[in-house]
């Protein structure tokens, strides 16, 4: 059996190399995020799948507080949008 693939709401695929834009949370406040996809994975330590994504910032958030931090981090794939593709991983 072959792996599903990974796709956002809208049916583009995420993989690898994509550019997304995430939700995230600075103190009490939501914004927008970029970063780049570095690995996709599935987490099942609640007893069922959950699909995950290693990704890297690219600093570019909305908000006025500038992010402090841009190591990579693993975020659900539940509500990413691919916004993009970075420019060595275009077939």
């Amino acid at each position: 059996m072959s792996k599903a693939r990974l796709t956002d709401f809208t049916g583009a695929e995420i993989r690898p190399g994509s550019v997304i834009a995430y939700p995230t949370r600075q103190g009490n406040r939501v914004r927008t995020s970029e970063a780049v996809v570095l690995e996709t994975m599935s987490d099942k330590s609640t007893g069922r799948v959950v699909p995950m994504l290693k990704v890297r910032p690219t600093g570019r958030d909305s908000g006025f507080i500038a992010r402090k931090t841009l190591k990579a981090q693993k975020v659900s794939a539940e509500h990413v949008v691919v916004i993009g593709e970075t420019e060595g991983e275009r077939a």
